[in-house]
């Protein structure tokens, strides 16, 4: 079978890292098996045209397999109301195409030096799922604005938005091989619980779901308390949960333990559709200057591997994403080419070449 890639370059490092993660896939699936289709859209074509998403991209995103996209967003390109024109990109993208779950792996590579000292590799090794679609974000577009003098954005959750979310997680831990410390299955519910009915509303709902999973432990975490135990002990997570900018906020949180953002993978999820990307931003100010990291983008492409395997009973695609992730872990393990986040001085281009030689 032969898969339809929209792939969005986007702003800033975008194009670089989508090129490089695209290389990488070729190498790792041959040339006849991944069909990529450049689309536009972003911050500059919105200053080109007045889209950030174009039509015609939208059109096929709706009909292909998978989204490969590098990064949106320049400085100074906003809304009148004053928020970003870039991330408005992947926001319509997640609205539009019902991308329900954002799945950020937090993971400690051999060879990544983790500012938690007695930390090593394997020690951290956990997935945060994000609710995607609702919580204080469902309020993009829609807060009030009162003469410049009263501004309020709503906090929404539905059951069906908590249930689905829930049962996600809960499943993604049953596949999983439980958390490094005890190697228990277990979902950890991140909320506020004890301040806020919506997030009791959150932490309720994910109980009742949790009495269908007898094999996946459930625990609880209030949200500050939360950004502590992921420094103390990283080691007790294997799937957090959490409304949409909670889990927005500790994600980036849980990259910083595992080597910085330039690391961090993510999928955005929906019953149909996937969108894949770093979990870093566009970084115009070493944009075309070949230093960008593409491990975060080329560990998203990997994702969007396994999900289309998983989708399709590709067995093929599944050796594939397994080849990729093993190619990063030897190149970061051994030093082939250390990327500049990670202390080291390989541009983005010998990075990507390194990632390909190992996967030769």
């Amino acid at each position: 079978m032969k898969y339809d890639i929209v792939t969005i370059d986007g702003d800033g490092i975008g194009p670089e890292v989508c090129q490089s993660a695209i290389q990488v896939l070729r190498e790792a699936c041959g040339s006849d098996r991944l069909n990529f289709m450049p689309f536009d859209g972003g911050a500059l074509h919105y200053q080109r045209s007045g889209q950030v998403l174009p039509e015609d991209t939208l059109t096929a995103c709706r009909s292909a397999h998978a989204m490969l996209h590098g990064a949106a967003g320049l400085p100074g390109v906003t809304y009148a109301d004053g928020t970003e024109v870039g991330n408005d990109l992947h926001l319509q993208l997640r609205f539009k195409l019902d991308l329900f779950a954002n799945v950020r792996p937090i993971r400690l590579y051999s060879g990544v030096k983790s500012p938690l000292a007695d930390f090593s590799a394997g020690q951290i090794d956990y997935v945060i799922v994000r609710e995607n679609t609702e919580g204080l974000y469902a309020s993009r577009g829609a807060g009030v604005n009162l003469r410049g003098e009263v501004v309020t954005d709503t906090l929404v959750m539905t059951r069906v938005g908590v249930e689905r979310i829930a049962k996600f997680s809960f499943d993604l831990a049953r596949r999983r091989q439980g958390a490094p410390r005890d190697h228990q299955r277990r979902v950890t519910v991140c909320d506020k619980a004890n301040i806020l009915k919506s997030y009791a509303f959150f932490r309720a709902v994910c109980t009742e779901v949790a009495q269908s999973y007898a094999d996946v432990e459930i625990d609880y975490a209030y949200a500050d308390a939360i950004t502590v135990h992921m420094l103390k002990k990283p080691d007790f997570y294997d799937v957090i949960v959490a409304e949409n900018m909670f889990g927005d906020i500790i994600s980036d949180l849980g990259a910083g333990t595992v080597g910085g953002l330039g690391m961090a993978a993510s999928a955005e999820l929906g019953l149909q559709h996937g969108l894949f990307q770093g979990a870093h931003g566009s970084a115009p100010d070493i944009a075309g200057q070949d230093v960008a990291s593409p491990i975060a983008t080329i560990l998203s492409g990997a994702l969007m591997l396994r999900w289309l395997a998983d989708r399709h009973g590709d067995a093929m695609l599944q050796q594939a994403a397994d080849r990729v992730e093993g190619a990063v872990k030897a190149v970061l393990a051994h030093g082939d080419a250390m990327p500049g986040d990670q202390g080291g001085h390989a541009r983005c281009s010998e990075v990507t070449q390194a990632v390909c030689r190992r996967l030769r």
